[in-house]
């Protein structure tokens, strides 16, 4: 039964009908989505025009206009009436809503922004002009809108305002006043009018502020008199004339009841300047009395302080004109100079003084100041300070002079640039200093780090070449004694006995050479010069070099001299000739060799001469080497004699020389300064 249900659930058309359920479940579904979003997009839209056009509102209110910038694309996007941003506009089409200076500073704050320097700006231009040739006004403010993906700034939001109106209203203002003040600040003075008797009629406003009063009806009706007033107390009317008067009065101290009034306001001192004017009939009685005059008070404590500013201003003077001395002073001692360029004029400016350029160059003399591998850093310095850079300049060159010593002059310029109030560079103001002696230091410091880098070099190769040497003699006589332990021919015994003690020797000697050429590095070896028959040891040193020499080798010792006494170090000079005779045996096996010596003009020459090998012209300059080998790879000596040698000679004041030739032989001098106190020739010389 139940696989008779299952059966009928899963047959063809009940399959059938629910997947067609299906589909017009998910085609239902779908309307119902696609009716929904389309209803909400109407709904997105509707708002959106809603919000635009209450912002176009506010805009238009608020006299303000959007637009924005896109940096990549340099193109303006402008909000019109529909408040849509659907009108752009390049940078041509859009400088012409403004005046031109006035737009290259709003691209120059829009160039700030996208290049990091500001983060905002505002701006005030000025806009095209209207049928009265008047400007209109624009505050701008400038901001961010987007970044990219980078950090970098994509586009600039400006907020247009218009300030036409506020900006006419306060220059209309600022004319109003400016006329207000002309008129106030007139040529308008003190008139007042006394009677016959000396009775106050009439005082313009200018007086009264003058003399302070406050309430002019109640002075006037005051009747107040002329002899009251402090100023002219002392004048006879009778007797008086056209009179011009210089008056000071200290109204602080002045105790006429008149003046304690309410209606007056006087304090402290008044200077007054006036002309009085007597009017008269045709009688000549007087008729009454003009007065004009004026409160010069602040004139003359203007002229006070003047005064007192000029004094000042001649002690600061003075402190300055001290100041400056000083600073010439230095300048002189220290031997630094004031340097000015100017790029308006492409000069230079050089003084050792604040007051006066001593020298004037040009930019070509400029640059032919240093020497040729300077010139180009010197024209690049002055490219830059052409452009105006506002870095400093900082530059150290070798010049063309020599100074006292014949040393060429470095000198050293640190330039730093000057501004105007407006912040523009005007010219480069600093320094100028002789930097000879410390690049001259600078240079040996180098040249000896150098000289220790190749000693150091040496050294390491000294080490590596001494351990392959000693390793060589070392493990033959480690195989040869190894040769003892296995099965090997009695016979052959000798053989090995003589090559280990060979060997041994060879190594012995060369431990021996190494520790004498460390102790002569060290400059541990001590000299003794002694007085010294040369002439008896010079054989003897000869034949002890000799002593492993070939007996196909002729040798021949030239000795000149039956006595020789000379201040030497005999033991040191011996170990030079053994080993010249040594270094000549072990290269002839054949021919002669002949050693020779000579004192003359207070040096004593000794050559060694053989006609052996001889050596390379590629290996004889690098000969005195430690362990130097030959292009057939072959040690020269046993490494160490020729450096052994030089070392000796040059410590004792002296010089070596060699002279070779590949296969023709090889001819050594040795020249050793000393002091001779008897010579005596042999009569007998040998050819």
């Amino acid at each position: 039964m139940n696989g008779f249900i299952i059966e009928r659930l899963f047959d063809l058309d009940h399959i059938t009908a629910y997947v067609v359920a299906f589909l017009l479940i998910a085609v239902f579904v779908l309307l119902f989505y696609s009716f929904v979003y389309h209803f909400r997009e109407i709904d997105a839209k509707t708002l959106g025009a809603s919000q635009n056009s209450r912002l176009a509102l506010m805009l238009l209110s608020g006299k303000l206009q959007l637009w924005i910038y896109n940096g990549p694309r340099r193109h303006y996007t402008l909000m019109e009436g529909d408040s849509s941003f659907a009108s752009e506009c390049n940078p041509v089409e859009f400088a012409k809503r403004f005046e031109r200076n006035d737009f290259e500073e709003l691209r120059k704050a829009v160039f700030d922004i996208f290049e990091g320097r500001r983060k905002s700006a505002t701006v005030t231009v000025r806009g095209t002009k209207d049928e009265d040739g008047r400007y209109s006004y624009y505050e701008v403010t400038l901001s961010i809108a987007r970044y990219g993906m980078h950090g970098e700034v994509v586009d600039l939001l400006g907020i247009q305002r218009d300030i036409t109106d506020e900006t006419r209203r306060k220059e209309n203002v600022n004319t109003l006043l400016m006329r207000y003040h002309t008129v106030f600040n007139s040529a308008l003075v003190d008139m007042i009018y006394y009677d016959k008797n000396g009775v106050l009629c009439d005082i313009n406003d200018k007086a009264c502020r003058s003399f302070g009063i406050r309430d002019r009806e109640s002075l006037l009706e005051g009747h107040f008199l002329l002899k009251d007033n402090p100023m002219f107390c002392n004048i006879e009317f009778n007797k008086l004339e056209n009179t011009r008067t210089t008056s000071l009065v200290d109204f602080k101290g002045y105790q006429d009841d008149i003046y304690q009034a309410d209606s007056f306001g006087l304090h402290g001192k008044m200077y007054y300047e006036s002309t009085i004017n007597p009017i008269r009939n045709a009688q000549g009685e007087l008729e009454g009395i003009y007065m004009a005059g004026r409160n010069v008070t602040e004139m003359v404590e203007s002229f006070h302080r003047q005064q007192d500013s000029i004094k000042e201003l001649q002690q600061a003077t003075k402190s300055i004109q001290g100041y400056i001395e000083n600073i010439n002073y230095a300048l002189r001692v220290s031997g630094v100079r004031l340097v000015n360029y100017y790029p308006a004029s492409y000069t230079t400016e050089i003084s050792n003084n604040i007051n006066e350029a001593q020298l004037k160059l040009s930019q070509l003399r400029c640059i032919r100041l240093g020497t040729p591998r300077f010139r180009r850093a010197i024209s690049s310095a002055l490219n830059r300070m052409d452009h105006l850079t506002t870095h400093p300049i900082n530059l150290t060159i070798e010049t063309e002079f020599r100074d006292e010593k014949r040393r060429q002059i470095w000198l050293m310029f640190n330039l730093v640039p000057m501004k105007d109030e407006e912040g523009n560079v005007v010219r480069y103001f600093g320094m100028c200093r002789n930097m000879t002696d410390q690049v001259e230091t600078e240079q040996h410091l180098a040249i000896e780090t150098k000289k220790a880098q190749e000693t150091e070099l040496l050294k390491q190769a000294f080490l590596t070449n001494m351990s392959y040497e000693i390793r060589t003699p070392l493990n033959t006589v480690v195989g040869f004694a190894e040769l003892f332990e296995s099965e090997h021919d009695e016979a052959d015994e000798p053989l090995f006995v003589d090559e280990i003690r060979r060997n041994s020797n060879d190594l012995l000697k060369l431990v021996n050479d190494i520790l004498y050429l460390s102790r002569l590095d060290a400059n541990m070896i001590e000299y003794n010069k002694m007085e010294t028959d040369f002439a008896l040891l010079f054989e003897s040193y000869c034949q002890m070099g000799w002593s492993a020499i070939s007996p196909e080798v002729k040798t021949v010792i030239e000795n000149p001299y039956e006595r020789l006494l000379v201040d030497i170090d005999n033991e040191h000079v011996g170990t030079v000739i053994q080993k010249l005779c040594a270094y000549a045996a072990n290269h002839t096996t054949q021919g002669s060799i002949r050693a020779k010596y000579e004192y003359r003009h207070g040096e004593l020459t000794i050559s060694i001469e053989d006609t052996g090998n001889g050596i390379d012209a590629k290996t004889l300059p690098h000969i005195f080497e430690r362990f130097v080998r030959n292009e057939q790879e072959e040690l020269c000596g046993v490494g160490l004699d020729l450096p052994i040698v030089q070392t000796l000679v040059q410590q004792m004041g002296g010089t070596i020389e060699i002279q070779s030739e590949q296969g023709k032989g090889t001819t050594s001098w040795v020249s050793i300064p000393c002091e001779a106190h008897a010579i005596e020739k042999r009569r007998d010389i040998y050819a």
